[in-house]
């Protein structure tokens, strides 16, 4: 008969909740400037390899971790902020003026730009010549940026090259802003 010290026995799993705790510390970390991405992860890896405690805690010794409060009161100044953001954009979605989108079937896009020949023309100096045309095709209504200087955006977002748009949406050009309507 054998007895348990002739047997390597490994101590019990860790918990995931350990490993969690052990990643938020890595991504923090990261986060802070305090590990560079090669290290945080190569950490990862270990963290996820480990067997022990005390090897999760070798992992996130050298980084400082925020108290309970800390986190409570940067959680709540995040919360804040995204609300804030939120509050912003509702405010000025309803005072944005209309651009009514073109009756579909006229089989020519709107242009939208400084130049005297666009459909739209709009005198704004962050507003390229050639700006951007708006389309209908395919049942949808597609906004393009033709290489404009300062951009076009849907709902706050860049327009890289085209996007589908549709009634509601917010449109820049520039710093130029609109709310599309159906007409």
């Amino acid at each position: 008969m054998t007895s348990s010290f002739e047997f390597h026995t490994y101590p019990a799993r860790l918990s995931d909740a350990e490993r969690d705790k052990a990643l938020e510390v890595l991504r923090d970390g990261v986060a802070m400037g305090r590990l560079s991405h090669d290290t945080f992860v190569r950490r990862m890896e270990l963290a996820l390899a480990a067997r022990r405690a005390d090897e999760l805690v070798a992992l996130t010794c050298d980084l400082p971790t925020e108290s309970r409060v800390a986190r409570l009161v940067f959680g709540t100044v995040e919360a804040v902020s995204g609300f804030t953001v939120r509050l912003r954009r509702a405010w000025q979605a309803e005072r944005l003026p209309k651009l009514l989108l073109p009756v579909p079937g006229s089989g020519h896009p709107l242009r939208i730009g400084r130049d005297p020949a666009s459909g739209l023309r709009l005198t704004h100096e962050t507003v390229s010549r050639v700006h951007a045309e708006l389309r209908h095709q395919g049942g949808m209504w597609v906004l393009r940026d033709l290489g404009s200087t300062n951009g076009t955006t849907v709902n706050g977002r860049r327009v890289i090259g085209a996007a589908v748009v549709r009634e509601g949406d917010q449109v820049g050009f520039g710093q130029v802003s609109y709310r599309l309507h159906a007409g």
